[in-house]
């Protein structure tokens, strides 16, 4: 049976994952939520002002008083700032099943910062949660986010063929997963 136990603290060898705190604000705007290309990849709006971002952080703080609210700062522990966000967006109790989203700042990419926050939070699902399956996908187009989940174990599942309408284009939709035991497996 999952196990709800809301945001907690995890720690790995370079970051911090931690709740968002208000004083975010000015790394989010520096690193990704102003930047539109990431913000794209990433299906979220461009915040360009911090009343803007404190609107963000008042909805991502205000969750955290829900046990079954996943939402971490991806904190760089070299330097303490906020170099993005990772989260178990969608949480299906009934089925005992879990999706994760993450978004670095273009300045951390391929540096193997998402793949150790993806890494971390998986692990925090199934030992923690006690989730049968976690899930996470990424558009057609984002290859290093690609990366990241093959990286990370996942199995791939499917594509949503033109799924999103960007640009003037569609793009699909890649769907990856990981079972429990392919997890315990992999440990």
């Amino acid at each position: 049976m999952l196990t709800h136990i809301g945001t907690n603290t995890i720690e790995t060898e370079r970051l911090i994952l931690r709740r968002f705190e208000y004083t975010d604000d000015e790394a989010m705007l520096k690193y990704w939520v102003a930047d539109e290309k990431i913000q794209a990849l990433y299906s979220e709006p461009v915040y360009s002002t911090k009343d803007e971002v404190k609107g963000l952080l008042d909805k991502y703080i205000g969750s955290y008083e829900k046990n079954d609210y996943y939402r971490w700062a991806v904190v760089e522990k070299a330097t303490g700032e906020c170099i993005g966000q990772i989260a178990y967006f969608l949480v299906d109790s009934k089925n005992h099943f879990a999706e994760i989203e993450y978004c670095i700042g273009s300045n951390f990419q391929c540096k193997g910062f998402a793949t150790e926050a993806t890494k971390a939070v998986i692990a925090y699902g199934f030992e923690r949660m006690n989730l049968h399956k976690v899930q996470i996908c990424t558009k057609t187009i984002n290859a290093p986010s690609k990366r990241v989940i093959e990286k990370c174990g996942f199995i791939y599942e499917g594509t949503l063929r033109d799924y999103f309408y960007m640009n003037g284009e569609y793009v699909g939709r890649l769907y990856f997963s990981i079972l429990r035991n392919e997890f315990e497996a992999m440990k």
